[in-house]
């Protein structure tokens, strides 16, 4: 089985940066689709960022392209999300999740296209 364990969390005032990193385990993670989804109060769950295996292909949700980049070590089997110049907005729990591939089902800028899930970390911004 595949397991994400995030960490990194952390309040930071607007215009700061942070890094989450999420520590994966399993013989396959390597050729999943990883990515980073958050959970804001009173908002919808939405994709942040993913990343494909192999090539590396990125993808970023419009509110923080620009602003955070989401890369992977697979020797570490670490997925790491940067992310600069924080809006009180990014407010949330910020969840890493993995995808098996291929996959039919939604399109990996939607947050249920993923069917591995970690606890997720906390982001505030104020």
């Amino acid at each position: 089985d595949v397991q994400l364990v995030e960490s990194g969390e952390g309040s930071v005032q607007a215009g700061r940066s942070l890094r989450l990193s999420c520590a994966s385990s399993g013989s396959i993670v390597s050729t999943m689709c990883m990515g980073w989804v958050r959970q804001a109060p009173g908002k919808e769950r939405e994709g942040v960022a993913a990343i494909s295996p192999g090539s590396g292909r990125r993808w970023y949700g419009d509110s923080v392209k620009g602003r955070f980049t989401i890369s992977r070590d697979y020797s570490r089997k670490t997925l790491t999300l940067h992310m600069t110049d924080l809006k009180p907005e990014d407010t949330g729990l910020y969840v890493c999740a993995a995808q098996k591939l291929p996959s039919r089902g939604a399109p990996w800028s939607d947050s249920d296209f993923y069917g591995t899930w970690g606890q997720g970390t906390q982001v505030t911004v104020s």
